[in-house]
């Protein structure tokens, strides 16, 4: 049985992005003890009101840069342990410009974990299933923790660098570390750029959305919430050194998610435009997630994609003021790209 690991305060980098902003409110509402340091450099997918909600007592805000080695002296002491969410992880914009995912992903990483050798804090490193390449249609087999790495694009590519990097300060330097690699989320607070958001606020604005290639690429979805509570529970009760896959046997292929959203939101299913596919497109994700399961106990509580996905319509339309001042400057970029 491992030992459980019971944090008083805990480091969130990139805890005002979408997935970072979700687990800050996850652990406001279920871990009552402890306390939350966000720290985030608010780029274009970073926004303080994802956690205005939850500001306090119990959470605090720092903006800055994951790599100022200064500024991380100042705050990793006062936590038990560092949860990295902080990343560049939109592949459109990797394939356009990939400095930026080298930048940040591998050397704020790599600052991270300096630290958390520093001042003996234990160090969660949330990475992708982007890392193993791709699977293809007709394959039966899903991704497994000792699956080689073979990342496509850029940011997939320096996810992988990342994930190195903390397996090698765990092995050489003592890092008390654990990585999980998750498939595709959804839920409240994503920008408007990724697929879900991007096909429901089209929608709402009366725009017909559209879709990439032939539309079969498959992606293996999981509720924000159900990843968050993975996350917590790799944190406490992981061994250490290992990788956890996070997943929740959500494969679908982009348009039946599409279909989906359309059906949901009243409208044809078949009321969309087609664009030309992106570069290196990955065929098929697919997570097996037994490990977690087996090993600590979790299991995904938000397995009705079509009850979620209705959840996440009402969100956006609830919250055009969080969407509509980046939704234009987000489409002429997508324009721009073709696609």
């Amino acid at each position: 049985m491992t030992d459980v690991f019971s944090p008083s305060c805990v480091l969130v980098t990139g805890g005002c992005g979408f997935i970072g902003s979700n687990f800050v409110r996850w652990v406001v509402e279920h871990e009552p003890g402890v306390r939350v340091v966000v720290l985030d450099a608010l780029t274009y997918a970073g926004r303080l009101d994802n956690i205005r909600g939850v500001l306090g007592e119990r959470v605090s805000f720092v903006h800055g840069d994951i790599r100022d080695a200064e500024l991380l002296d100042r705050i990793v002491p006062g936590c038990d342990a560092i949860v990295h969410f902080a990343a560049e992880s939109h592949n459109d914009n990797s394939i356009a410009d990939p400095e930026p995912f080298v930048s940040t992903n591998v050397m704020g990483t790599f600052r991270l974990l300096e630290a958390a050798r520093k001042y003996g804090v234990r160090f969660h490193h949330i990475s992708t299933d982007e890392v193993y390449g791709d699977l293809a249609l007709d394959d039966p087999e899903r991704f497994v923790e000792e699956r080689a790495y073979r990342p496509s694009s850029p940011y997939s590519s320096s996810k992988a660098s990342s994930d190195l990097l903390v397996r090698a300060w765990h092995r050489t330097y003592g890092v008390r570390a654990t990585i999980s690699n998750c498939s595709n989320n959804y839920g409240p607070y994503q920008h408007v750029e990724k697929f879900i958001p991007r096909q429901v606020t089209n929608i709402l604005d009366g725009v017909r959305p559209k879709l990439y290639g032939d539309g079969r690429n498959v992606r293996d979805w999981i509720h924000t919430q159900d990843h968050s509570s993975a996350v917590w529970t790799i944190l406490t009760r992981g061994r250490l050194g290992e990788t956890y896959l996070i997943g929740a046997d959500g494969e679908r292929d982009n348009i039946t998610v599409l279909r989906d959203i359309l059906r949901v939101m009243g409208r044809d299913e078949d009321d969309f435009d087609w664009v030309r596919d992106r570069p290196g497109h990955d065929r098929r994700y697919a997570i097996d997630s037994s490990k977690l399961r087996r090993e600590l106990g979790w299991m995904p509580q938000h397995t009705d994609f079509e009850s979620g996905l209705r959840q996440v319509v009402d969100w956006y339309a609830g919250h055009r003021e969080w969407w509509e001042p980046v939704k234009a400057a987000t489409e002429a970029r997508y324009k721009a790209q073709g696609q």
